[in-house]
């Protein structure tokens, strides 16, 4: 993010970023905590698809049990994140992108959120790179499950 208001860099959260987060990878945590920070400092919340929201919770929920993906849904609504819905608009220009790029649907929320909002995504996931100069991409170290 930029210090003056006019020109803020704004982002868009992919699920992976995350999860990195809330998992506490090292870099990417490290990475998306300064992302945080300065969101609250400049009063600027990131970005995230309510689909990728929904994917962050059921990976939670997949690998650390309910419990866990509830505990982490009540951390959400603390943090500087505001949780975009999908309408039928934002779904109709979703599915075009994962059509012509061949993205996973989620990720096609991602990539259609920060586009609409001129925003850069931040993501650990090379997949996106398939959309090349049409989307801006900060990228995250790649971690694996």
């Amino acid at each position: 993010m930029t210090s003056s208001r006019g020109s803020l860099r704004r982002y868009v959260l992919d699920a992976n970023a995350l999860i990195g987060f809330f998992e506490g990878r090292e870099t990417a945590a490290g990475k998306v905590r300064l992302m945080i920070s300065e969101a609250l400092r400049l009063e600027l919340p990131l970005l995230m698809s309510a689909v990728n929201w929904g994917e962050v919770y059921y990976m939670e929920w997949r690998y650390h049990g309910e419990a866990k993906a509830r505990e982490v849904e009540a951390y959400l609504y603390r943090l500087p994140i505001a949780v975009i819905a999908a309408d039928l608009e934002r779904a109709t220009r979703a599915a075009t992108l994962k059509q012509k790029h061949n993205l996973g649907y989620a990720d096609s929320f991602a990539a259609e959120l920060a586009m609409e909002r001129s925003a850069w995504l931040v993501t650990a996931d090379p997949e996106f790179s398939k959309l090349g100069k049409a989307l801006s991409v900060y990228f995250l170290p790649r971690h694996t499950r």
